[in-house]
């Protein structure tokens, strides 16, 4: 790492009105944040757009507003930071420029710009990450106090973003369980729209943590200016868009202040999550792959790496399952051609065995009926058979009825006093207490050291925060929501450290934690219980917005038995693939399918997990929906086609076909087809597909395709 101090100066208070301005420009290959210091020695947001060639000519910008508004002085609207001090009844804070930093990282330039308060001398810096090739940048604060006393903050935004335009248009995803990441996209006018969760343990229930902000007018998936943004917390979170009194708008993002006060003593520093985003002129596609390719290269775990197809014994057996069931079905798994078998709820239990969701959470020791032999023996099967093994575990989560509970009810987020609600029927543990976080870093390193061949989790957590109040904060409850997810990742981190290969699912009730900074510790995410083909081609399609494919899970169940297995597997290829079937419930012909789908994916996984991905056609356009992925180098493309519930004699156009080279020929064969045969080839160039297209669509309800592309 290169480090450069650009400039940096102290202010007299008299000198404020003096001061030069100066220009600091923050450069992705094709965007450009650009900060300025007002003669009144202020930060000022000068500009956010397509990268000048000429970088003089930033100096020629407006001034804009400030950078990061604050509590108590001139501005009429809401402000990033709100401090309250506990030796002072001024709430007011001003920040002055003092400094900015630049340093250079693998891929990367970060900028710290320094900014205090020139009475009360607390200080403010504000990180921007930008990554050049990929046009993304990370945003992020460092708040310290310098005063005397304790202060507390009300109001600690990660980043402030501000926007000038005639209009604006914010869309959004929301929803509910089995009902993720459906879109709405309004105009916004005067006043406030504010996103935000109130769930404690997660970001995502019935709203994600992320949106998309056209500037001027709606864009598409190839046209417009777009901003496209994420919150990487695992946890309450707020985006704030409020347009003013002159048409401008700021976007304010960062944890919830709800029930989260922070105090800070003298001297501590607190740390805000990263606004994650992308800036495109060129639509919504582009700043999806932007976030893809980043996120691969520098966010998730392993995320350059190769993921594992699964077979899921929860269709299968539910909670009704013994050593000799499990072992039957690994070996079935082998022969259906998976890398792994996964067990999902029900192998623990001591004093309450685990038989169905009301009791054993919390006392991860197998049910000695259903597992004689324990874990080791299914460890071995798979062994025996060249695949791996996966557990299913829920460590930050108990049920009443548990040996946990009764032992250490201290642990457990309960309100003293009142009668408890369940979410599930369990509670949930508190991480913010150090002596749960080891505890919960001792279920998975325990059955790690015991098991060594585990190979995977699956780690779920199906309840939000309720009865909210911590036996180990006592008087400082302000600090629950905040301090649960910081020991969650202390957790996390602990588990990372030691075993950095161990691929792990970021599960929560369905699509509740799809955030970034937990795929820091995950390879991958569930974005839905809800597993109908149809219903996922929406959730995928709003997962795709922010999350590659690659860590969206997607396996083939027997939710919607209309749809025909061809349907519900080509879906679920369009993602990381597995399966949660009783193979016995198919005919021969839907297993010889199955298993050269298998074959299929694993032949093409790099194109689909790595590549880049095309939204087509929008399954919110009509009744089908299309989505192509291109591997890196143009040589090798997939699209998936799917009709949906086409009208009677719909008119069917051509699907044009994006991200190929318009000079090269390429070869063109249906493939995955029911009866295993594969389509006769034709040739076309790069530039016929991506003008004229193909009829990729049929007027066959519930009907899909898929078409490998490539390069002669």
């Amino acid at each position: 790492m290169r480090t450069q101090l650009i400039f940096s100066f102290l202010l007299a208070s008299g000198l404020a009105t003096n001061a030069a301005t100066m220009i600091i420009p923050i450069e992705t290959e094709s965007t450009a944040l650009v900060y300025s210091v007002g003669e009144n020695g202020r930060l000022y947001q000068a500009y956010l757009g397509n990268k000048l060639d000429t970088t003089e000519e930033y100096a020629l910008l407006p001034q804009g507003n400030e950078a990061y508004m604050t509590h108590g002085m001139e501005d009429y609207f809401e402000p990033a930071l709100h401090i309250n001090r506990t030796a002072s009844p001024n709430t007011s804070t001003l920040l002055e420029y003092r400094s900015h930093l630049v340093s250079e990282h693998e891929g990367y330039t970060e900028t710290v710009i320094t900014l205090s308060d020139p009475v009360f001398n607390d200080e403010v810096k504000l990180h921007i990450a930008a990554f050049g090739e990929e046009d993304v940048f990370k945003y992020w604060t460092e708040i310290t106090n310098n005063e005397k006393k304790p202060i507390n903050l009300e109001k600690y935004a990660s980043s402030m973003l501000h926007f000038s335009s005639n209009k604006y248009f914010l869309t959004q995803y929301s929803g509910e369980w089995a009902n993720e990441a459906n879109k709405f996209e309004q105009e916004l006018n005067y006043g406030k729209k504010v996103i935000d969760t109130k769930l404690g343990t997660r970001a995502d229930m019935h709203v994600s943590p992320f949106f998309q902000l056209s500037i001027g007018s709606t864009a598409t998936e190839t046209s417009g200016t777009v901003l496209s943004g994420t919150l990487a917390w695992t946890g309450n979170f707020r985006f704030t868009f409020e347009v003013d009194n002159k048409g401008d708008l700021r976007v304010i993002s960062g944890i919830n202040p709800y029930f989260s006060t922070y105090p800070l003593d003298k001297g501590e520093t607190f740390k805000t999550p990263e606004l994650i985003f992308t800036l495109s002129d060129k639509g919504t596609g582009e700043c999806s792959r932007n976030l893809h390719d980043w996120a691969r290269k520098y966010q998730i775990k392993d995320g350059e790496g190769d993921r594992m197809t699964l077979l899921n014994n929860w269709e299968a057996t539910y909670f009704d399952f013994n050593e000799d069931k499990l072992v039957s079905l690994i070996g079935e798994a082998k022969e259906f051609g998976v890398d792994m078998f996964l067990l999902d709820d029900g192998w623990f239990g001591t004093k309450y065995p685990r038989q169905s969701d009301t009791q054993g959470l919390g006392d991860w020791v197998e049910i000695e009926s259903k597992l004689p032999n324990g874990i080791k023996r299914l460890t071995e099967e798979a062994q025996k058979n060249g695949i791996k093994f996966g557990l299913w575990i829920e460590p930050e989560m108990v049920n009443p009825k548990s040996e946990l509970f009764e032992k250490h009810p201290e642990w457990v987020i309960t309100l003293p006093g009142r009668e408890m609600y369940y979410f599930r029927n369990q509670l949930v543990l508190d991480l913010s207490n150090p002596e749960v976080q080891e505890f919960v870093y001792s279920v998975v390193d325990g059955l790690m050291i015991k098991y060594p061949d585990i190979a995977y989790f699956k780690w779920d957590c199906n309840s939000p925060i309720t009865n909210i109040y911590s036996h180990y904060l006592g008087k400082n409850q302000e600090k629950l929501y905040v301090d649960y997810v910081r020991g969650l990742y202390s957790v996390l981190e602990r588990i990372k450290a030691k075993y950095p290969d161990l691929p792990m699912m970021l599960c929560s009730g369905g699509g509740g934690r799809t955030d970034y900074e937990g795929l820091k510790y995950f390879t991958e995410m569930w974005p839905s219980d809800n597993t109908d083909p149809i219903e996922r081609l929406f959730i995928q399609y709003g997962m795709s917005q922010v999350f590659p494919t690659k860590v969206q899970c997607a396996h083939v169940t027997t939710w919607n038995k209309k749809a025909p297995i061809k349907f519900r597997t080509n879906v679920a290829m369009m993602g990381k693939f597995g399966f949660d079937l009783n193979l016995h419930d198919l005919t021969k012909e839907e297993l010889a399918f199955c298993k050269q789908s298998i074959k299929d994916y694993n032949r093409l996984k790099s194109v689909i997990l790595n590549g880049d991905q095309y939204r087509l056609v929008s399954p919110y356009e009509g009744n089908h929906t299309s989505t192509m992925f291109v591997g890196k180098g143009g040589k090798k493309a997939v699209v998936f086609s799917f009709d949906i519930h086409p009208r009677y004699n719909e008119k069917l156009l051509n699907v044009k076909m994006q991200g190929l080279d318009p000079a090269k020929k390429y070869e063109v064969r249906e493939i995955n087809k029911f009866d295993c045969s594969v389509d006769d080839s034709k040739t076309f160039t790069g530039q016929y597909l991506m003008t004229v297209g193909l009829p990729i669509f049929t007027t066959k309800d519930l009907n899909s395709r898929i078409f490998e592309i490539s390069s002669l």
